[in-house]
């Protein structure tokens, strides 16, 4: 097959590319996108040399898929030349996350979804899609109707700039000098910030609704009622999430354990941390346990790498699930 990739010098994009190899997903003819200050750099792929080109020559013609790493406002204004061109174009941005007429898929809970897209499918946001993988089996034992989450939220959430802002921090404050903050609001390094996104009307962030919105959607659950907290810490990859969620009908602990053990993309652990989830693609679940306030209610912690399962790997994910379709 031919593929694109949008925003390939970012650190989903760069992961994109690392995740088609390691996949060994059968690559005819790779094209690499970025902005025009990235053109001519050259990357390594399967002993290839590949040289970057500037996404505003829109060379989509004869791509099959194409893989977007954008900012949403930048992926909006070259999705429809995408589809025009022939490909289909999996989104990794906000952009058509809630747009009614473009699946918005986690291959492990409604990888079905992809039949109905029209050119376009939806990559969901990191927590959302972690948060996804370690709840579909317990929905499947009987459908949640209540979450309580707090995400706490790696610097890769913010971009290769988010990585370097913790480490030049960490730098100067063990040198004893004071640490600049740009990306972030306030100091990360030996910190936390109980704010991600803009803050609406209600009181909560973008972010923050992003987890209620984006569930309801991929879990075919309009009345899904989810509360939030968003909060970034200090660590440099692999976000960690605590879920407390009431069932529609009481479920036994065993039960649900072992049904997260026979799940797809999970792996149990008793106490999982980020550096455990770190550079793989599974999700990370733990500290299971009866939640004492919901009657039905249940508490557990998940963790997993933002770059690959929150944002590169899901995406590959995505194309599998398409390729299936013309299989």
């Amino acid at each position: 097959m031919k593929i694109g990739i949008l925003g390939c010098t970012g650190a989903v994009g760069q992961q994109m590319l690392q995740c088609l190899s390691e996949r060994n997903i059968e690559v005819e003819e790779l094209r690499l996108f970025a902005s025009q200050r990235s053109v001519g750099r050259i990357f390594e792929f399967k002993d290839k040399k590949i040289v970057v080109e500037d996404m505003a020559t829109k060379r989509f013609d004869n791509l099959d898929y194409v893989l977007g790493a954008l900012e949403a406002d930048l992926s909006k204004e070259i999705a429809d030349d995408v589809v025009k061109a022939g490909a289909i174009y999996i989104d990794n941005s906000s952009a058509f996350r809630l747009d009614d007429n473009v699946p918005l898929v986690v291959p492990e809970v409604n990888g079905n979804d992809v039949c109905n897209h029209s050119g376009i499918i939806a990559n969901p946001n990191c927590s959302t899609i972690i948060t996804m993988v370690a709840c579909n089996a317990i929905n499947k034992l009987s459908p949640i109707n209540k979450m309580i989450v707090s995400t706490y939220q790696a610097v890769s959430g913010a971009g290769v700039k988010g990585m370097q802002e913790l480490n030049e921090q960490i730098r100067s404050l063990g040198h004893g000098q004071p640490c600049v903050n740009e990306i972030f609001s306030k100091q990360i390094a030996f910190n936390c910030i109980p704010q991600i996104g803009a803050e609406l009307e209600n009181g909560f962030t973008t972010e923050e609704m992003k987890l209620q919105n984006e569930s309801r959607k991929i879990l075919h659950n309009p009345e899904l009622i989810v509360n939030c907290t968003c909060v970034r810490v200090p660590v440099m990859r692999s976000h960690s999430i605590s879920i407390t969620c009431n069932l529609d009908q009481a479920k036994d602990l065993e039960e649900i354990k072992k049904a997260l053990m026979n799940a797809c993309g999970i792996s149990l652990m008793d106490v999982p941390t980020p550096l455990d989830s770190s550079n793989q693609d599974l999700v990370y679940v733990g500290r299971i346990r009866k939640d004492p306030i919901f009657e039905n209610g249940l508490t557990l912690w998940c963790v997993g790498d933002q770059i690959r399962k929150g944002a590169a790997t899901n995406a590959i994910q995505i194309l599998e699930e398409c390729e299936k379709l013309i299989s």
